[in-house]
């Protein structure tokens, strides 16, 4: 190979045709083309409309999938209907279902589009290159590299191809709307805009009314009340409680939602004998005794924090591994990513030797929210 010329000035590169900015590319880099053949070298052929119908078809697939992600993500109802109403639970289960295979039809059939667009009308390449030392990237690797990239372009006929560019345009324009309204759609709800247990700023362990808030644990049976007293758990143990209003007893759907609500789920937690674990300020007279109340819902992504340590204290996320301290702290982390501490629920015992909550937490629960303090 002749020796070539490495340097070359910005007038020079602008005076170069782009199949010799291709060429000194090559040779820059060592490259040999042994091969590099157009798949249509005769435009218009019944092969070539066949290829380019096929690509567009996928293109298409895309752009409806995303639509139609985006019309269930919206318009399909998603809040828990129970087993009872048996057509009204069924459409409810299909939500996550549907957004799922639509998402992840859209993200397969651009893939698809796009590799198929590359098998059948990039050019088909067979380069040999010679081994040398990286270097950093100069005026003339810049505009070498373009003026290759825009040579295939041009080769693989994008230009005269109409029928691809425009469903390549609405299968990746539709996917990005869809992935956009999926990044912002939880983040819609004003947290201020409505108030009682159904707003953001509340849980479903506020009572409206001043009815009084019980401790409920799950038995199984969505429809069975058991409720908690303190000689329930022993010393180092823990139940899963929620809440449990007696306007609640003879309403089965009620009944049954309680225990469905994400931000429901509380840890009730004895501690051992001697645990004397540090207070947070505001919350001095939140626990009863040896018994303390705290959200089941991590404050990182919102998993459960299902696992309790006896030995050591810790209450233990299993998605990714965070951990609480409850017996020297007021439920801080400890270990892992979460941030902040699982707020607590302020419990008491009644006349009749039952838990009861004597409000809600005072903080939102979960990962997340406007204006939260740390």
């Amino acid at each position: 190979m002749s020796e070539q010329k490495n340097e070359y000035t910005e007038a020079e590169l602008a005076e170069m045709s782009r199949d010799e900015k291709v060429r000194l590319g090559l040779a820059l880099d060592d490259v040999e083309l042994v091969e590099y053949r157009d798949n249509f070298p005769v435009p218009g052929t019944r092969a070539e409309r066949r290829a380019e119908r096929a690509v567009a078809a996928w293109f298409t697939l895309a752009g409806l999938s995303a639509l139609a992600f985006i019309a269930v993500f919206v318009f399909w109802p998603w809040s828990y209907q129970p087993p009872s109403d048996e057509r009204a639970h069924f459409i409810y289960s299909l939500y996550n279902p549907l957004i799922g295979f639509f998402f992840g039809l859209a993200i397969l059939a651009v893939g698809i589009g796009v590799v198929q667009y590359q098998k059948k009308f990039i050019p088909h390449e067979v380069a040999v290159q010679q081994r040398h030392d990286g270097h950093g990237s100069d005026e003339v690797d810049r505009q070498t590299t373009a003026a290759l990239l825009a040579d295939a372009g041009v080769r693989s006929g994008i230009s005269r191809r109409s029928m691809i560019r425009r469903t390549a345009g609405f299968g990746a324009g539709a996917f990005g709307v869809g992935a956009g309204v999926f990044a912002i759609g939880g983040l819609v709800r004003n947290p201020w805009a409505t108030e009682g247990p159904e707003s953001l700023q509340h849980t479903e362990w506020l009572s409206e009314n001043g009815e009084k808030t019980y401790l409920r644990r799950n038995t199984g049976n969505p429809h069975e009340i058991s409720l908690l007293r303190p000689e329930d758990i022993d010393a180092g143990g823990f139940e899963t409680v929620f809440p449990f209003r007696e306007s609640m007893r003879h309403d089965e759907h009620e009944l049954e939602a309680s225990m469905k609500k994400g931000d429901a789920p509380v840890m009730l937690i004895r501690l051992r004998p001697g645990s004397q674990p540090v207070k947070r300020k505001g919350q001095e007279d939140f626990n009863y005794g040896d018994f303390y109340a705290y959200s089941k819902i991590c404050t990182h992504v919102g998993c459960p924090t299902s696992l309790f340590e006896q030995q050591t204290g810790r209450l233990l996320c299993p998605c990714h591994q965070s951990q609480f301290d409850v017996v020297n702290t007021y439920a801080k982390p400890v270990f892992g990513p979460a941030t902040r501490a699982l707020p607590q629920l302020p419990i008491a015992v009644d006349e009749e030797g039952y838990f009861v909550a004597k409000g809600d937490f005072i903080e939102p629960v979960g990962p997340a929210y406007w204006e939260r303090n740390a």
